[in-house]
């Protein structure tokens, strides 16, 4: 049922949506000159997949987790797109293709070894990695192992196609921060992006 909705709502948001995706790939081609940032994550069953987004960030950036980015590595025009999530949209190619789920635990490096870790003991590589879940509409990102791992396996284990539509409405209304990149003093305390 969930993947019949995934197929079907990427499919239309894809089309609907695929004028703002061309003038978001124009601006980001004069922006970083790449505007399509392809990375290895962490799929279903642990097999790897390449997520689709947007590039935030200038090429040459460093490819690590959100939360351990830095702050000074994204673009104005990244900026935007990070506040706004419009960095996401190209994930629905991921979700058509069956790589992701538009609701799911969001897919990780694989140098994140402490979340895979968590992740792998409660089930949580059971499912599709999603754009969107409770974590995310929550404010809860990469950078709590424990808690993310628990809060994805809560949400998988409560899903019904009520809360599906649900933590997707919320995400389109802007609820949570998305991906945060931590400014420079706690970026340093810390011391994982998607680009």
């Amino acid at each position: 049922m969930i993947r019949s909705l995934d197929f079907i709502c990427s499919l239309c948001g894809l089309i609907v949506l695929m004028p703002v995706l061309l003038v978001l790939c124009l601006i980001g081609l004069f922006d970083t000159g790449s505007p399509l940032f392809l990375q290895r994550r962490v799929g279903r069953y642990k097999r790897p997949f390449t997520l689709v987004k947007m590039r935030t960030m200038r090429p040459e950036a460093a490819s690590v987790a959100t939360h351990l980015a830095d702050p000074n590595a994204i673009t104005p025009f990244g900026r935007f797109l990070r506040r706004t999530k419009l960095d996401e949209l190209p994930q629905l190619w991921n979700v058509l293709k069956g790589d992701m789920s538009l609701v799911g635990p969001r897919p990780c490096l694989f140098n994140q070894e402490e979340l895979i870790r968590a992740r792998a003991e409660r089930g949580v590589f059971d499912a599709r990695p999603g754009i969107t879940g409770l974590a995310q509409i929550n404010d809860i990102d990469m950078s709590t192992h424990e808690l993310l791992a628990e809060t994805d396996a809560k949400m998988l284990a409560s899903l019904r196609l009520r809360d599906y539509f649900h933590y997707i409405l919320l995400t389109v209304l802007g609820r949570g921060a998305g991906d945060r990149v931590r400014d420079s003093k706690t970026a340093d305390d810390c011391s994982d992006s998607s680009a």
